[in-house]
């Protein structure tokens, strides 16, 4: 058998290090909780402290309030934002393929326009603008397809030549 350790002197180290770590964190979050109880940190906050068996830790759920004066967004401006939806773009040999959350959106809503370089798409409260990696496709072919809160976009690559795929430069 080998042995990959003289001694368990790395696995010392490793707990002292966690040891350390706990005791700073506890300081810091008693420290915390103790500026929330004074008022010291302004805001609405609610700190509950967790010691069980083998479970130490805090739960914190507050805000806090930077500067004189609270900045707040009117509801309707929150409402009327574009969200940018989750999004996965994989070039392929023949095509360049992109997936993208739309969850609770409907198919109808959805708007996808495809340029040389760019997809955008535009549905319900989400939008995004993809740069897509070949310029090379032939966004006449391109197919989508929407299921279970993904749409996915198929766009074919144009065939190139070995010249245009290989290019001399001279070099002045």
């Amino acid at each position: 058998m080998v042995e990959y350790f003289e001694d368990d002197e790395v696995f010392r180290d490793i707990n002292s290090f966690y040891k350390r770590l706990m005791e700073r964190m506890f300081k810091e979050m008693q420290s915390f909780e103790e500026a929330v109880g004074s008022g010291r940190l302004k805001g609405t906050w609610d700190v509950k402290p967790i010691n069980k068996p083998g479970m130490r830790g805090y739960v914190a759920r507050g805000q806090f309030q930077t500067g004189v004066e609270p900045v707040l967004t009117p509801k309707r401006e929150l409402e009327g934002e574009a969200r940018e939806p989750l999004t996965d773009v994989f070039e392929e040999e023949e095509s360049v393929k992109v997936y993208m959350e739309l969850p609770g959106v409907e198919k109808t809503d959805i708007k996808l326009d495809v340029t040389e370089g760019t997809m955008e798409v535009k549905a319900g409260t989400f939008a995004k603008t993809v740069r897509l990696p070949a310029g090379n496709i032939d966004s006449e072919k391109a197919s989508a397809n929407y299921k279970n809160g993904v749409l996915e976009v198929t766009i074919p690559k144009i065939p190139r030549t070995e010249s245009e795929k290989k290019r001399t430069i001279r070099i002045e």
